[in-house]
C-alpha cells in the first residue's frame, strides 16, 4: 500500500512539473514580449522584398496595450495604420488576431482572423495556424501559418500560405526604440 501510494504522489509531482514547464515556455515568450511595452521599433520586410503593398515603406511595430492577457500592437506600413496584431494568451496558449481598420476607425471586412496555437511553443517562436473562423472569412487563407519569432535583438511576423508561393516576413530591430507613432486608426484608449 505503502509503495502505491509513493508511486502515485511521484506521478502527480511529475504531472505537475510537466505542467509547469509547458506553460513557462509561452510564459517565457509572453513575458520577453510584455517587456517591450509602450515603446515602438522599425523594421524592414524581408520577404517578399518587391512587394507592392509593403516595400520600400516605413514600417514601425508599437507595442501599444498589455495586460496579464493581452498584448495589442498596432503595425504601421508607411501612413497606413491600419492594422493592429492582438496577441492574447489563455492557460498557456497564445492566440494571434489581425484587427483591420479604416481611416474613420470602422471595422475592415476582412477582420479578426488569424490562430492559436496548438501547444505552448518555444520561448523564442510561437505558431499560429489558421482558425476555423478565418478559413470561413477567407477561404484561400485556410492553410496559412503564422508564427513570431522573439529574441533579444529582433521580432519577426512570418506568414506562409502552406501549398503556395505565398510567404511573407517582417524583421523588426529590437535594440533601437523609435518615437511612439500616434494611435492607429480606430484607436480607442
Amino acid at each position: 500500500m505503502m509503495f502505491k501510494r509513493a508511486v502515485f504522489l511521484i506521478a502527480i509531482l511529475f504531472t505537475l512539473q510537466s505542467i509547469g514547464q509547458e506553460n513557462e515556455t509561452s510564459n517565457s515568450f509572453w513575458n520577453t514580449l510584455k517587456s517591450h511595452c509602450g515603446k515602438a521599433y522599425e523594421g524592414r520586410l524581408e520577404i517578399p522584398e518587391e512587394d507592392e503593398d509593403f516595400g520600400g515603406k516605413k514600417l514601425v511595430m508599437h507595442l501599444k496595450s498589455c495586460t496579464e492577457n493581452e498584448i495589442k500592437i498596432p503595425f504601421y506600413v508607411g501612413d497606413d495604420k491600419s492594422r493592429t496584431w492582438i496577441l492574447s494568451k489563455k492557460e498557456g496558449i497564445i492566440s494571434l488576431k489581425h484587427d483591420h481598420r479604416h481611416e474613420d476607425g470602422t471595422e475592415d471586412d476582412i477582420n479578426f482572423y488569424g490562430g492559436t496555437a496548438s501547444n505552448e511553443g518555444k520561448a523564442n517562436i510561437q505558431f499560429f495556424p489558421a482558425d476555423v473562423h478565418t478559413q470561413e472569412m477567407i477561404p484561400a487563407a485556410a492553410t496559412n501559418v503564422w508564427w513570431i519569432t522573439l529574441d533579444e535583438k529582433t521580432f519577426t511576423y512570418n506568414l506562409r500560405r502552406l501549398g503556395t508561393d505565398r510567404v511573407f516576413k517582417v524583421v523588426m530591430d529590437l535594440t533601437t526604440p523609435i518615437a511612439t507613432p500616434d494611435a492607429p486608426w480606430g484607436w480607442v484608449d
